[in-house]
């Protein structure tokens, strides 16, 4: 004995996606999401690369602050010679101040040099640190040790 089949149950079928037409659009679409990442991931890389690269005085800070005793005056060559090992192309200058009598000491630092993008650009950036050095001579009453007996 045959069902005979209705025209509703056709149009069900007939109606669907078959599996083959659903991976081709899905192979499709994401060949068209993988090239649009690869795009955006080539644009910011390039974006990156003409943007100026800054360099601060965090490496001359960190040497300058492991000295026991600081004087007035500019930045010891030590100083500025290790900083511009470590960053070939910049350069490091500074001032030493006393702020008071009791071992605090201003550091001003001013590094320059040229951008590491494809256009180079002069590039400055100023930094001051506070560093309590309470060994240090003072230099406000005669050059006495700072030193309470």
């Amino acid at each position: 004995m045959r069902i005979p089949i209705t025209c509703k149950a056709k149009a069900i079928f007939s109606r669907a996606f078959t599996m083959l037409e659903v991976m081709i659009a899905v192979g499709i679409f994401f060949m068209c999401v993988f090239s649009i990442l690869a795009l955006v991931s080539r644009s910011l890389r390039q974006a990156r690369s003409l943007q100026p690269l800054q360099t601060d005085a965090r490496s001359a800070i960190s040497f300058l602050s492991l000295t026991n005793r600081l004087e007035e005056g500019p930045l010891p060559p030590e100083v500025m010679t290790a900083f511009e090992k470590e960053n070939p192309g910049y350069i490091i200058a500074g001032q030493i101040y006393e702020v008071a009598t009791n071992g605090l000491f201003r550091v001003d630092f001013t590094v320059g040099g040229a951008s590491g993008g494809e256009k180079k650009i002069a590039v400055t950036s100023d930094s001051s640190i506070l560093l309590f050095r309470p060994l240090s001579a003072s230099m406000r009453f005669g050059g006495s040790t700072g030193l309470r007996r």
